[in-house]
C-alpha cells in the first residue's frame, strides 16, 4: 500500500508546491493540521511522518479547503488529496506512524557524543553565530563552521550558479564562494559564545592555514575557544592558489605533513576533509592517517563548469565579464560521493577511523544511503541553502522511524551494512540470469517513453499492441531495464527469467 502511495505523491506530481516559508495554508487550515508541513514531509520522503498527528476525527473530510485557495498558487496543489491520501492510505497502513524518542539518532564524533548524526557542513550555512544558533534551535546536532583562515577574502558577486530539473529545484549547484571573511578572533568569539549557549551541540572547527605554524596555531586556538573538533580543509576547489585548499588534498605528502602539525598542536580529534578531484581518495587518507587523523571528512565540491553563456560566452556565475572553475554540490553530486566513501570504509589501512559524509544529502533516504557505506556522521549544506534549517525534521524523522522499523539499537547498528555488497570491479557480477520487466496496464497510459527508449536506446525489444498497450519480445530483451527508469507512471516492474531454464515472463513474446 506505501509503495503505490509513494508513486501517487512523487516529486513529480508536487511539481507546482513551493515549500513555502511561512506558508499561507497553514496559516488558512482551521483545524490545525498543518498542510505546509505535511507537504514538505512528503518532498522530503517521509511520507509516513506527514501522516502522523491527524486531528480526529478527520477534519479535511468535511473541509472547505481554504488552504488551497490561501495557496500563494491557488488551486494548483492539491492539498485535499493528498491530505486524503495520507490519512486514509498512510496512516491506516502504517504499523508505525509516530516515533517521538530520539535516542537511536545518538552517535559520536570519535567518542564525543552527538544527538544525531547531521550537522551543517562548512559553507555560509554555518558562518555567523546567529546562523548556527538558528540551526541548533532547530536540531541540528551541530555545525562544522566556515573555514577560519589568516587571509583576508573578498568575495565575488554574483558566485553562485545551478542546474535545475523539471520541478525548478536545485539538481546541482556550482560556487565560487571562499573562506570566512571574519578575523580569526571574531570567529574565537562566535566559538566562545555558541559553546556557552548550546553546550551540548558539536562544534567541528574548520581550518585553513598557509604553512605547518599557521595550521598548528589555528588547531590550538579553536580549542582553546570550545571547539569539540579539527577539519582540516584540505579540499576546497576555490583556494588553489599558492598551494592551499584542493591543491594540498591531491599530494598525500602535504596531507600527511599538514596533518601531523595540526595534530601534534590540539588534544581534540582531528579529520581531514579531503577532495573529489583526484582518481583515488585512499593515498590522501592514508598519509592523512599517517599523521594522526582521528577521522576523514568527504566529499567536498567538484570542480565544475555549469555552462556557457550561448550569447556572451561567459560561464556562470559571471563576473564582470569573467568567470571561473568552481565546486559542484547538491544532490547530483551523491552518487560520486558514496563512491569515494565506499573506498574509504573498504580500505583496510582506515578501519577504525571516523568517517563524515557530505555530497548531496537532501532527505533522510540519501543520509541513509552514507550511513550504510560507512559514515557515522553526516554534513549537509546545499539542501539547506536550497530549503533551510527545517529540513533536519525530515532528516531526524524519517531516519528515526527507519531505525525502529528495522530494529535497530541504535544508528551504529547500521553503520558500514552495505560495505561489503559494493565491488570496485563489474567482474564479480553474476551475468547469467536475464531479469525482463513487467509492464502494469492498469497503471500505464500509453505514452510509449518505454518503446521509445529502448527502440533507440535498448535493444528494441518492446512495441506497442493495437490498444497502445506495451508488449516485450524476449528474444530481444536483454534485461537492461532502461524501460523501468524511464517510465512516468512508474508502470514497469522486474520478473525473472534464466536465460535456457524455461522461466517466461509473462508480458514476453518467446
Amino acid at each position: 500500500m506505501l509503495n503505490e502511495f509513494e508513486t501517487l505523491i512523487r516529486r513529480s506530481d508536487m511539481i507546482t508546491c513551493l515549500l513555502c516559508h511561512d506558508a499561507p495554508c497553514s496559516k488558512a487550515c482551521p483545524f490545525a493540521v498543518d498542510p505546509a508541513k505535511r507537504l514538505r514531509s512528503i518532498w522530503f520522503e517521509n511520507e509516513k511522518g506527514a501522516a502522523g498527528g491527524f486531528p480526529e476525527p478527520f477534519p479535511c473530510a468535511w473541509c472547505l479547503f481554504p488552504c488551497e485557495s490561501a495557496c500563494v498558487k491557488p488551486g494548483q496543489v492539491p492539498i485535499k488529496e493528498l491530505m486524503t491520501k495520507l490519512h486514509g492510505e498512510v496512516l491506516s497502513g502504517s504499523e508505525l506512524v509516530e516515533v517521538k524518542d530520539e535516542e537511536l539518532l545518538k552517535t559520536d564524533i570519535c567518542g564525543i557524543p552527538l544527538e544525531n548524526p547531521f550537522l551543517l557542513s562548512s559553507s555560509v550555512v554555518a558562518s555567523t553565530y546567529d546562523m548556527c544558533a538558528r540551526a541548533f534551535e532547530a536540531g541540528w546536532a551541530g555545525a562544522a563552521f566556515k573555514t577560519i583562515c589568516n587571509f583576508e577574502i573578498h568575495e565575488a558577486s554574483p558566485r553562485f550558479s545551478a542546474i535545475t530539473g523539471s520541478d525548478g529545484s536545485i539538481i546541482g549547484f556550482k560556487n565560487i564562494e571562499q573562506l570566512s571573511d571574519h578575523s580569526v578572533a571574531e570567529n574565537m568569539a562566535i566559538f566562545k559564545r555558541l559553546k556557552q549557549n548550546y553546550p551540548t551541540k558539536f562544534i567541528l572547527a574548520s581550518i585553513m592555514g598557509q604553512n605547518e605554524q599557521e595550521w598548528a596555531d589555528l588547531a590550538k586556538m579553536c580549542q582553546d575557544n570550545g571547539a569539540d573538533a579539527i577539519e582540516l580543509n584540505f579540499s576546497c576547489p576555490n583556494m588553489a592558489e599558492g598551494g592551499l585548499g584542493s591543491d594540498i588534498g591531491q599530494i598525500p605528502e602535504l596531507v600527511e605533513q599538514l596533518t601531523a602539525a595540526a595534530k601534534k598542536s590540539c588534544s581534540i580529534p582531528v579529520l581531514a576533509k579531503l577532495t573529489p578531484n583526484v582518481a583515488s581518495m585512499t593515498p590522501a587518507a592514508e598519509a592523512a592517517r599517517r599523521g594522526g587523523a582521528d577521522g576523514i571528512a568527504a566529499i567536498n565540491t567538484i570542480k565544475s563548469i555549469t555552462g556557457i553563456n550561448p550569447h556572451t560566452y561567459i560561464s556562470a556565475p559571471a563576473v564582470h565579464g569573467m568567470s571561473a572553475v568552481g565546486g559542484y554540490s547538491g544532490n547530483a553530486v551523491k552518487p560520486i560521493a558514496l563512491r569515494f566513501i565506499s573506498e574509504l570504509a573498504s580500505d583496510p589501512e582506515l578501519q577504525g577511523m571516523h568517517l563524515s559524509g557530505m555530497g548531496g544529502i537532501e532527505t533522510w533516504k540519501d543520509a541513509l544511503d552514507f550511513i550504510l557505506l560507512g559514515c557515522s556522521s553526516l554534513q549537509v549544506t546545499t539542501a539547506v541553502m536550497q530549503y533551510g534549517y527545517r529540513i533536519i525534521e525530515d532528516l531526524k524523522a524519517g531516519l528515526n522511524r527507519y531505525l525502529t522499523e528495522k530494529g535497530f539499537n541504535s544508528m551504529k547498528d547500521a553503520v558500514g551494512l552495505g560495505v561489503e555488497n559494493v565491488n570496485a570491479s563489474t567482474d564479480v557480477l553474476e551475468r547469467d540470469t536475464v531479469i525482463f520487466p513487467k509492464f502494469n496496464l492498469e497503471k500505464c497510459n500509453g505514452c510509449g517513453r518505454c518503446v521509445l527508449s529502448c527502440m533507440d536506446g535498448g535493444h528494441q525489444a518492446i512495441e506497442f499492441d493495437e490498444l497502445r498497450n506495451p508488449k516485450l519480445n524476449g528474444k530481444k530483451c536483454v534485461g537492461c531495464h532502461l524501460c523501468v527508469l524511464v517510465c512516468p507512471q512508474k508502470a514497469i516492474s522486474s520478473s525473472r527469467k534464466r536465460i535456457n531454464r524455461g522461466w517466461i515472463n509473462q508480458n514476453a513474446e518467446e
